[in-house]
């Protein structure tokens, strides 16, 4: 018998990714959502999902009619849209609170959550994903707790405020100029296809695992610089229109030069990522032409 999995975030770019691979997989995913969601990314797949809109019901319901195994929290506020404090805190820290006290109460095995290898101090966003993080160490005598902290991922189909996603947009439709800084800050991009495959790896893993926190950093342990990347972007789409202006933005007063992560603790249950940058960029690349074709 498959595992059912409650999902949040499901609308998303993570999210439906990971809704899609699991449905493949023959796993009974619950999808929690807003009744107002733009459920575009999933639409071919709606019709084979139990969806809840958590705006309009009780939660425990959720739990009353369901038998949930596992719940699969990828629901998140960037704050990357002038929301609050408050609001930011709803998503990424007292929903998530809410679904780890239900789940206690009616016998889940295993709690995920969608960290990110951001350190605290940067953000709200940041700071609200630790301040849950250490609630979920709290639960760990009673469910298998689960944090996976991940690097800078990408891939067709994501939000055009996501930097790779934003410097393919503008590169496809050959923008006479971007604006950018010096570029000299280093980030790990990791693949979209790879962070579902350590979700699937951890998930997969679940059924031998004892009650306890288990923190899984993904990654590829490889750093590009923001430079690097995008004039390999630009090369990749053989763009030779657009001025890249490096420079013309000042770096931000938080701003990290380096973000690395260590991923020896996913990479024990097996998990390698399939993908290096150049890879990962020529499939979006031409996920993103076809897209154009249609």
């Amino acid at each position: 018998m498959s595992k059912t999995i409650l999902l949040t975030g499901g609308t998303g770019f993570l999210g439906s990714n990971l809704l899609k691979k699991l449905l493949s997989l023959d796993y009974n995913v619950i999808l929690l959502k807003r009744s107002f969601s733009n459920t575009h990314r999933i639409d071919d797949v709606l019709s084979d999902i139990k969806c809840y809109n958590i705006d309009q019901i009780d939660l425990t319901t959720v739990f009353k009619d369901q038998s949930i195994d596992i719940v699969l929290h990828c629901a998140t506020d960037y704050g990357r849209k002038k929301t609050s404090p408050l609001q930011i805190i709803e998503a990424n820290l007292i929903l998530p609170l809410k679904l780890l006290q239900l789940g206690k109460e009616n016998g889940i095995k295993c709690f995920i959550n969608t960290d990110t290898i951001l350190d605290k101090r940067i953000n709200h966003y940041s700071l609200s994903k630790s301040q849950f993080m250490d609630w979920l160490k709290t639960y760990k005598e009673n469910i298998v707790c689960i944090n996976l902290a991940l690097e800078h991922f990408y891939g067709p189909g994501d939000d055009k405020t996501k930097f790779v996603s934003y410097i393919f947009d503008c590169l496809l439709n050959n923008v006479n100029n971007i604006e950018l800084t010096k570029g000299d800050q280093k980030r790990d991009f990791i693949y979209i296809d790879d962070i579902v495959d350590a979700f699937i790896t951890v998930i997969s893993n679940v059924s031998n695992t004892v009650n306890g926190f288990f923190h899984y950093e993904v990654g590829t342990n490889k750093s590009l610089s923001i430079r690097q990347l995008v004039e390999l972007t630009k090369d990749l789409i053989g763009n030779k229109v657009t001025t890249l202006d490096f420079g013309a933005l000042p770096y931000r007063t938080d701003e990290v030069m380096e973000s690395s992560s260590d991923t020896a603790a996913i990479r024990s249950l097996g998990w390698v990522p399939k993908y290096d940058i150049k890879l990962g960029l020529e499939k979006m690349l031409l996920i993103e032409k076809n897209k154009k074709l249609i």
